[in-house]
């Protein structure tokens, strides 16, 4: 058969649901073999916002998201999407087209050596040179792709290798157990939970997997231990519990790091070091074990002392069979901090003031989205007010990035969660400046009749910079910007605008929004000056 048709078969057994991408000329065999096949492509404006959907796909189901781009300039659209992929260890596989490698007639037209481009920013990147490599290379690069610790892998099919003739068969994915940990590491680490006078869990970034989920709560269930979450690990556990402590949503001074200081052991599950340090260890310091499935890697600030390394959701389940509750723990102080938490939380919630603060504005999301229901943020000061004061009830319902966290990529994550949750309220929440960065992708949502609703919050500034810049004694310079209309906006794609004008609007047209089909475009003018209060330190 062509290449190209093997290629879109070796898809098809990796289960490939949805390509997402813009294809060009070095791409037009693939794209015939796409027209014959169950993949369906999904065409985008950018190829950015292609990459930025498939991760989200990956994030959402554990399979690899797929994207595509032509040779040179599509190729480099997809450096930031390949990086928010492998920074946030989220499966992805990358395709990009390359001119003919047997004889190229147009010299260093567009060309650019993709493969090294994307060395440094996956775990596996491969040139395919021959039509008899295809099996290998696509297993390959999605094998690397969704194992732990996933990322983004990337796969070059030159013009005229697509075109070749092959016999060969594609390559079905091997049966795969992960290696459970050690027994007596568990048994070590049990002893030091037992003995401790006032253990706390931290749920991190790669526990955010649903038997981990399942496995944790049954823990915390049935021993009552306290926890706390980074940002990535939101809605592991549903933080409506009692024994929610709060998010890490700073890096420090905030209720949760009080929680934190108060812990003689902390059970660090699934830490992952892109992100900010929930926690800085000192030397003689709390003891702290690390259940994660690699070991860790010792620096200035984390250096565990006891590792219990396998699968999480094993070493979960064999922790919950051999610890009870202990009447030697006391978790009086964490009672403390969750109450002065929620009561500061719930400061300023019903201000009526306009433009909204964001006290007002996440916890009317709270009130308006259903528990199953998904928010997607850009990136932005408001980012930080979400993670703190909203508490998600189930996993991956707050997606947010707290690796790469680059703007741009809340509206296509919100639409790659339409197609993977059709029928859930889906919620693409974007400062003024992260949604301009990819609002082009209107079109393709209103294409695909997605029923999806984007809370542009309008400070016309990049908010999160002048904030810092604020803070940092600078005078305020280069951060301001105006914005277009972004009800005609809306409309102009054939979606619907809305405009926010009093903070008792949001609840009931969010809600509306939701029981209405199509794109719905909301304008909510943002009061910042609360930012200060994030930093102010706490003492409990």
């Amino acid at each position: 058969m062509k290449a190209s048709d093997l290629f879109v078969q070796a898809l098809e057994r990796e289960g490939v649901e949805y390509i997402f991408g813009i294809p060009g000329e070095e791409n037009l065999d693939v794209l015939e073999s796409l027209r014959e096949s169950s993949i369906r492509l999904i065409l985008t404006r950018h190829e950015q916002a292609a990459g930025f959907m498939a991760t989200t796909y990956g994030r959402l189901t554990g399979k690899a998201g797929v994207c595509l781009s032509t040779l040179g300039p599509g190729a480099t659209n997809l450096v930031t999407a390949a990086a928010y992929a492998n920074l946030g260890a989220m499966p992805m596989v990358m395709i990009t087209g390359q001119k003919p490698i047997r004889s190229n007639r147009q010299a260093l037209f567009q060309l650019v050596e993709i493969t090294d481009m994307m060395r440094p920013l996956t775990k596996y990147t491969k040139q395919i040179e021959g039509a008899d490599l295809i099996p290998s290379c696509v297993r390959e690069a999605f094998r690397r792709a969704q194992e732990e610790r996933p990322g983004a892998a990337h796969l070059e099919l030159p013009e005229d290798i697509a075109r070749e003739e092959t016999e060969m068969p594609v390559i079905d994915a091997s049966y795969v157990r992960r290696p459970i940990a050690e027994q007596k590491c568990v048994k070590r680490a049990v002893e030091l939970i037992r003995r401790a006078k006032h253990p706390l869990l931290v749920i991190g970034a790669s526990a955010n997997r649903n038997l981990t989920s399942k496995m944790l709560r049954q823990l915390v269930h049935q021993t009552g231990i306290p926890f706390v979450t980074t940002q990535m690990g939101k809605g592991v556990i549903n933080e409506d519990e009692e024994t929610f402590m709060g998010n890490a949503a700073l890096s420090s001074g905030d209720f949760v790091h009080q929680a934190i200081d108060s812990a003689d052991v902390l059970i660090n599950v699934g830490h992952d070091v892109v992100e900010k340090p929930p926690f800085v260890q000192i030397p003689g310091g709390r003891t702290v074990i690390h259940v994660n499935f690699t070991s860790a890697e010792a620096s200035a600030v984390y250096f565990p002392q006891v590792e219990v390394i396998g699968d999480i959701a094993n070493s979960i389940w064999q922790f919950t069979e051999q610890i009870e509750k202990q009447d030697s723990w006391d978790f009086s102080h964490f009672r403390n901090v969750r109450e002065q938490l929620e009561a500061n939380i719930i400061e300023k919630i019903h201000d009526d003031r306009f433009p909204i603060l964001p006290q007002r504005l996440v916890a009317d999301v709270r009130e308006a989205v259903p528990d199953d229901g998904i928010i997607a943020l850009d990136n932005g000061v408001y980012k930080i007010w979400f993670a703190r004061n909203y508490k998600a009830r189930q996993p991956n319902t707050v997606l947010l990035d707290n690796a790469l966290s680059t703007m741009g990529a809340g509206v296509p994550s919100a639409m790659a969660s339409c197609l993977v949750h059709p029928g859930r309220k889906i919620l693409a929440i974007c400062g003024d400046g992260g949604y301009m960065m990819n609002s082009q992708e209107l079109e393709t949502a209103v294409r695909l009749k997605l029923d999806l609703s984007i809370l542009i919050l309008n400070d016309s500034a990049y908010g999160m910079i002048k904030w810092k810049q604020q803070n940092m004694g600078f005078p305020d310079f280069g951060l301001d910007f105006h914005n277009p209309d972004f009800v005609k906006h809306a409309e102009s794609f054939g979606a619907k605008g809305h405009r926010v004008k009093s903070a008792g609007e949001l609840v009931p047209l969010l809600r509306s929004c939701f029981n209405l089909p199509g794109v719905h475009v909301i304008d909510v003018p943002m009061d910042y000056s609360e930012n200060s209060r994030l930093l102010h330190q706490v003492e409990v």
